[in-house]
């Protein structure tokens, strides 16, 4: 692996800490280098906010002038002010990896491409171009304002990463988590580690809809809500061919929130699904699920309830959660 290819997986790697709660945005790593020193790390958090390369910028500041910010660095409009005051060649002496092509599009927060091209660093490495046509056109404004430009640096793992936003733009990206031992059982209360759930939260949070099986909401009386975040609660599709829940258990308590039951679901919206189920959920919508998100707890269990399931999957990432190994993987 060259050293190019270890500064994009660090990127990469970091980007992959947010995957999927920066919907409807993707998720994007920014490394940068200052005479060949790492003085920037950090990934795009939340939509609406600075995206990964004003994040890294900010970093870079911080660390090469040893100066602290007084501002919110998450305000992106305030960011990107403040960069654009500093000296010109303030950064000259910097390479940026960064995974994504920077985008040229201004909407909730201005353009990215703009605001690198103005700080000229020495050279900007991007693992693969933004393939949404009126975000793309970064690398042009870079190279017009003569700064060095290289694409395609890792594109493989980035397309990956990517994925989830590429599905998203024509139809519903369909999240399936499941949680279980190390011996594949999944009953028996919480099996996961408080960081693990504090992740799904995060999911629940900016997902467009939740699904679940009637069945697990007739025998486990899930609440569903974002308690370890403070969010507010995603709105729940109960599919099951029987309505016959009781409005008074507590995942019909929550306020703001709607639940509908369904006995028929369309994926065809662009949006982002969560479901959280057991085997007959796993089963009913295999053909539909697009990723699986698993965290495994370090645990033999001896309770009877299993995935029994045959499914072929592909490993993109993994990553502790506390104790848990958490595992992204694509359905095949």
């Amino acid at each position: 692996m060259t050293s190019k290819q270890l500064y994009m997986h660090q990127a990469l790697k970091k980007a992959w800490k947010y995957q999927l709660r920066t919907y409807p945005n993707p998720a994007v790593g920014c490394l940068i280098l200052y005479h060949n020193e790492i003085v920037a790390l950090e990934a795009h958090q939340k939509a609406g906010t600075s995206h990964a390369e004003v994040l890294a910028f900010i970093s870079a500041y911080e660390n090469i002038s040893q100066t602290k910010i007084d501002f919110d660095r998450f305000d992106a409009q305030k960011a990107h002010d403040f960069l654009l005051s500093l000296e010109e060649d303030f950064f000259a002496d910097c390479v940026v990896y960064v995974t994504l092509e920077p985008c040229s599009h201004v909407g909730k927060t201005p353009s990215c491409a703009s605001l690198v091209a103005h700080l000229k660093p020495k050279k900007v490495i991007i693992a693969t171009l933004d393939p949404i046509k009126g975000h793309d056109g970064g690398v042009k404004q870079l190279e017009e304002q003569g700064v060095e430009v290289e694409v395609g640096v890792c594109q493989k793992e980035a397309l990956e990463l990517l994925e989830p936003f590429l599905i998203w733009q024509k139809r519903a990206f369909v999240l399936f988590k499941i949680a279980q031992t190390s011996n594949g059982k999944i009953g028996g209360g919480y099996l996961s580690s408080k960081e693990s759930l504090t992740h799904v939260h995060q999911l629940r949070a900016v997902c467009s809809k939740m699904i679940i099986g009637g069945e697990t909401v007739r025998v486990d009386r899930p609440t569903l809500d974002c308690r370890f975040t403070g969010d507010n609660a995603p709105d729940i599709i109960i599919y099951s061919k029987r309505d016959d829940f009781k409005r008074t258990i507590p995942l019909f308590k929550v306020k703001n929130r709607e639940v509908k039951v369904l006995d028929k679901l369309d994926f065809s919206k662009p949006s982002f699904i969560l479901i959280e189920g057991g085997e007959g959920m796993l089963n009913a919508l295999k053909e539909d699920i697009d990723w699986l998100l698993q965290y495994q707890t370090p645990k033999l269990s001896a309770h009877s309830s299993p995935y029994n399931i045959d499914l072929d999957l592909k490993f993109l990432f993994q990553e502790r959660k506390g104790i848990d190994l958490m595992l992204w993987s694509r359905v095949n």
